[in-house]
């Protein structure tokens, strides 16, 4: 039944309708009232106790035996209303949502337990809301999921120290020191991680890879493990691949207007090379399958070889490579040839070879995207010249290089403005008292860091007829970088610039993830 028949439904039983469920009591507090199995079930949601019994919204106004059901659960006169899936939805993954406090509680209580139980090996995908255990192992790992998925958390890692062991959590791009447990639990975490991963708990002189495959409120989301041996121990660190958290689209991932048009241009090439640069984590994936979501469609062949698939895309062919038998983005992107594609994406452009054949690709009708680890747009040139591709291929081939970086955005609960010192006017190459500048103050939403969330900054040079004459000539990135601004090009530092003036980020972001000087 569609949202729609079940409103009508619920109107010709005379049920109040309701579009937002924020406002009421027990979601606003966060207050757990039922099962979480129970609710996300029967898709029912209490909402607030009244004199006349407990209001709860109901996304199936014929679901009257869940009703009876919750009544004897609960012991209090049920009085109705309806709201659409969805919000319910919505509502049930606030309610259930781990508290903060709780963590520190957990911790602070799991010196006085002892236990040994690890889970089996080979443990099935389950929900983190749902699991129930006794262990205090399983109940400790959980929670740290949990707590980091809330937390917007891209990586956990967990570092044994001489102390002990040290958990941190990235977000926005920073590292975060969240919690230490008790030095007895060290081996037991890093172990159930392991059996988790499916890895061989008995090895822990060689590095490992595995996976983790969870949910959290229905929500699927991906852990990549990766361990490696130090001297106090096996190091673990945990990828978070949430697949309901990317935004994907290029007119969503924060560029400015001038860049989206011209790169959307590139994008709906019929043949070329399109790469993406920028350090780890500066978000070029994010790009690419914005990109490459764009430009899918039915009478399109779209497929990419990456290290490793992150997010699967619906209408995509996506190739894994593996090393172990000698599957690599050569020889993987040699076989892609093979299979008639229109738009072929690399994971990343790291050896000569891989760059000759994403260049012949190029040449015989295919539009190429891939990634390439410099610090600028110019500097692509310079390091596929570096690879001893012939200047003609560059020339030839190239359309364009996007260079980003990702800047922490201020928090909007915290935000203040405050005079600049003229030592911050004269990074940001702004006059002295010019105008305000902004910060976080810090609070319990942004966790007392002053920043929340992120937005790109780009430089995107557009290889024309300048810089085709001057690659043939040279491919020396200053002098590149030279044309490419008398161009129009605008660098990773001025779209910074104009972020910090508008309160978006701050002088200390842009510095940060940015080169002075970059204005030249």
């Amino acid at each position: 039944m569609t949202n729609k028949a079940e409103k009508e439904l619920a109107e010709r039983f005379g049920l109040p309708v309701y579009e937002e469920l924020h406002s009421f009591p027990l979601v606003q507090g966060k207050i757990a009232f039922i099962p979480y199995s129970f609710a996300k079930q029967k898709k029912v949601l209490p909402l607030e106790e009244t004199e006349g019994g407990l209001l709860v919204a109901v996304a199936d106004p014929l679901e009257v035996e869940a009703l009876a059901e919750l009544r004897l659960l609960v012991k209090k006169t049920i009085v109705p209303i309806y709201s659409p899936r969805e919000v319910i939805e919505e509502a049930i993954e606030r309610c259930y949502q781990q508290k903060e406090e709780e963590t520190k509680r957990f911790f602070s209580d799991l010196a006085k337990e002892k236990s040994d139980v690890l889970g089996n090996e080979g443990d099935e995908e389950y929900d983190l809301l749902e699991q129930e255990t006794t262990s205090p192992v399983i109940r400790l790992v959980n929670t740290l999921f949990v707590e980091a998925i809330q937390q917007g958390a891209s990586d956990i890692h967990f570092e044994p120290t001489e102390e002990g062991l040290s958990i941190r959590y990235r977000i926005d791009g920073v590292l975060l020191k969240r919690h230490t447990p008790p030095r007895d639990y060290q081996q037991q975490v890093l172990t159930r991680i392991k059996v988790m991963a499916k890895l061989d708990i008995s090895e822990t002189r060689l590095p490992q890879d595995g996976r983790i495959k969870l949910r959290h409120g229905g929500r699927e989301i991906d852990f990549r493990v990766s361990t490696l041996p130090m001297i106090y121990g096996e190091r673990v660190v945990l990828r978070i691949l949430d697949k309901g958290n990317i935004v994907l689209g290029i007119d969503r991932i924060g560029m400015p207007s001038t860049t989206l048009e011209a790169f959307r241009r590139l994008i709906h090439m019929p043949e070329g090379i399109l790469l993406v640069t920028g350090p780890t984590g500066s978000g070029k994936t994010t790009t690419l399958y914005s990109a490459l979501s764009e430009i899918n469609a039915t009478e399109m062949n779209v497929m990419t070889i990456e290290d490793p698939v992150e997010y699967k895309l619906s209408g995509i062919s996506q190739m894994n490579v593996n090393r172990r038998i000698e599957l690599d983005f050569s020889k993987g992107l040699r076989h892609i040839l093979r299979q008639d594609p229109d738009v072929i994406m690399i994971g990343e452009i790291r050896d000569r070879e891989t760059a000759e054949i994403a260049i012949q690709s190029s040449l015989t009708g295919h539009l190429v995207l891939s990634t390439l680890h410099t610090n600028d747009a110019p500097s692509a040139l310079t390091r596929l010249a570096d690879m001893s591709i012939e200047p003609y291929l560059l020339a030839s081939s190239l359309l364009g290089v996007l260079a980003q970086r990702l800047v922490r955005k201020i928090c909007p609960n915290c935000k203040v403005s405050y005079t600049p010192h003229p030592r911050e006017c004269e990074d940001v190459g702004m006059e002295k008292e010019e105008q305000l500048l902004w910060k976080g103050a810090g609070c319990s939403l942004c966790f007392g860091t002053g920043y929340r969330g992120r937005c790109g900054i780009y430089e995107l040079m557009l290889v024309d007829r300048m810089i085709k004459t001057q690659v043939l000539k040279s491919q020396d990135a200053e002098e590149l970088r030279r044309i490419a601004l008398q161009q129009g090009m605008q660098t990773l530092f001025q779209q910074g610039r104009d972020l910090v003036m508008t309160g978006v980020t701050t002088q200390e972001e842009l510095l940060r993830v940015t080169r002075v000087g970059e204005t030249d």
